[in-house]
């Protein structure tokens, strides 16, 4: 049997163990590893489930030798650890959730990539109760950029960039509240899907904002990310968010590439609230894509202010009870911000609720001109851990809050995202770009990543840790 690389990608690990080139087991045991010899400095990882792995991937073993043929066979992959995993506590990235009963079920989404194959190997780390930009976790420690070690890896869903980026798992899940997978693909050099809103079921997963929750796959190719995403859609008719609408396939092939499809450049606050690398960025995807069109939305500084009041009000109404009887077993930072969002008046998240509604109907109407647009996914590639300030248009702003400061306007409307990764020359960190469609397109964003993929234009490499 071949040997296993850390780099292979998902489809080429479903296709080496499907035709017999190697084994699930063995798969799962150089995932392992790989995890064991890189995590210490990393830090992805809150729980390893070895046990689990390795019995999932004799099954598949069995599975396969029964004449089987499974789309994600053997193919091991992690979660954030807002996902329940059967057996494990749900932690949300939290010290208070540690005293709550463990997962009775897996996640629906979990449900569905282990019945393609998949081989779940662990739980990763988070901003605590995804409140927040930077995995900067004090209950869990920092989860580290693989790329450079002293710098943050994103968030909230850092772990989950952070073991593909090293090569630990081909595949994770994360979750898109205000650029949740958005930030962390960015700023780890992965690809990162946040599809439609309600496109994929939630249930099973710990919510933060249920009128803004996303979940979405990480990939270091656009055919793993797509390949996941297709495999998790479905109905599913107890999650209330999910809307009534067929699965719709979105794997792309390369005959189709970026003909006819019109694309543009967002301009405006996505131009000026960007340091200059990330401009370069997006300047190089526009460049190799022919975007010929600048697209300014209105008012995108009011609606990143509306998402702010709308995920203060929701989230602290959640945690109110804990904020009431533990407050001092919340990180402070995110017991400052429920506590601030307890506080709103009413008519605030009214009126931030109508600024949302208005600037949808605003943003729809660009769609009429363009089928892609094209937009930085961060205003710069990772500070260091502990960076308290950097520097945009001129202002001195807070580093945590203003990693979103490009993906919350695109968050509080719903859109499909795909981020993909961009290396300036002789860069040694990525900035990422984000690709935006309307509602349901999911399809054109994959289209072009993977057009600029194969271009060589973006690209996902294995960090170099060894």
């Amino acid at each position: 049997m071949t040997a296993v690389a850390n780099d292979r990608s998902a489809s080429a690990t479903a296709a080496a163990v499907n035709s017999r080139q190697t084994s699930a087991v063995a798969v799962a045991a150089a995932a392992l590893a790989r995890v064991a010899s890189t995590d210490a400095r990393v830090n992805a990882f809150t729980a390893v489930t070895r046990e689990r792995a390795l019995a999932e991937a004799r099954a598949v073993d069995a599975r396969i030798a029964a004449g089987e043929v499974l789309p994600l066979a053997g193919v091991p992959f992690a979660v954030k650890n807002l996902f329940d995993v059967q057996g494990l506590v749900t932690l949300a990235g939290s010290k208070i959730e540690r005293d709550r009963p463990p997962a009775t079920a897996d996640a629906v989404l979990v449900q569905r990539l282990q019945a393609a194959g998949a081989v779940l190997v662990g739980a990763l780390n988070m901003d605590e109760y995804a409140y927040g930009f930077t995995t900067e976790n004090s209950h869990y420690g920092p989860t580290r950029n693989p790329h450079d070690l002293a710098r943050i890896s994103g968030g909230s869903s850092g772990g989950s960039a952070a073991a593909v980026a090293a090569g630990q798992v081909p595949l994770t899940l994360g979750s898109d509240t205000n650029g949740s997978i958005r930030v962390p693909a960015s700023l780890c050099g992965v690809f990162g899907l946040k599809p439609t809103y309600g496109r994929l079921s939630r249930r099973g997963s710990f919510p933060f904002v249920g009128s803004l929750d996303h979940l979405g796959p990480f990939a270091r190719s656009v055919r793993d990310l797509a390949l996941a995403h297709d495999l998790m859609q479905g109905p599913d008719a107890l999650d209330p968010a999910q809307a009534p609408r067929p699965a719709e396939p979105t794997l792309p092939t390369l005959e189709l590439g970026t003909q006819g499809l019109r694309i543009g450049m967002l301009g405006g606050w996505f131009q000026t609230m960007a340091q200059p690398e990330a401009l370069a960025a997006a300047q190089t995807v526009a460049t190799a894509l022919g975007a010929g069109v600048r697209v300014e939305w209105p008012e995108v500084a009011r609606a990143r202010a509306a998402a702010f009041l709308i995920t203060n009000a929701e989230s602290s109404a959640l945690h109110l009870p804990d904020l009431q009887t533990r407050p001092h077993d919340f990180e402070p930072l995110s017991r400052e911000r429920f506590l601030a969002g307890a506080l709103l008046p009413a008519a605030w998240v009214q009126q931030a609720q109508r600024v949302r509604r208005w600037f949808a109907h605003q943003v729809a109407r660009s769609f009429d001109d363009v089928d892609v647009l094209i937009a930085p996914a961060t205003p710069c590639a990772a500070p260091a851990i502990g960076t308290e300030w950097i520097d945009i248009a001129g202002q001195r702003l807070p580093a945590r809050a203003s990693m979103g400061l490009l993906t919350q306007p695109v968050s509080c409307i719903g859109l499909p995202v795909c981020t993909v990764p961009v290396w300036g020359a002789h860069a040694t960190l990525p900035v990422g770009v984000q690709l935006i469609a309307a509602p349901w397109r999911e399809d054109l964003v994959l289209r072009v990543a993977q057009a600029l993929e194969a271009a060589g234009v973006v690209r996902a490499p294995v960090a170099a840790l060894d």
